[in-house]
């Protein structure tokens, strides 16, 4: 089956080779190969020195907070879950209490 696969990639990228005269990025990339290019994101509130996620540290909880006051995603800041949900309650306090 794999085979197969192989050998359809390989002449349809050959048709594009011999039509156009280049060679794709495409046609280099191959369905099997390992993603070479994926990386791991870290957390930076879990790493190694890094500061503690407190209501009363309102210089680091404005760096997660748009221009509107709005929560950044984690999908954006790159913050785990569960430090995403400390991060969220504690801007919650912050706004409770008039600090930002």
């Amino acid at each position: 089956m794999t085979s197969i696969i192989e050998l359809i990639s390989y002449i349809k990228s050959f048709f594009f080779i011999f039509v156009t005269g280049k060679q794709s990025n495409f046609a280099k990339l191959s369905i099997f190969q390992p993603n070479k290019y994926k990386f791991k994101k870290t957390c930076p509130l879990s790493a190694k020195g890094a500061p503690a996620v407190d209501y009363k540290n309102i210089r680091l909880l404005k760096k997660y907070m748009s221009e509107n006051g709005k929560i950044l995603p984690s999908r954006i800041t790159n913050v785990s879950q569960k430090k995403q949900r400390e991060l969220s309650l504690s801007i919650k306090r912050a706004r409770n209490l008039a600090l930002i």
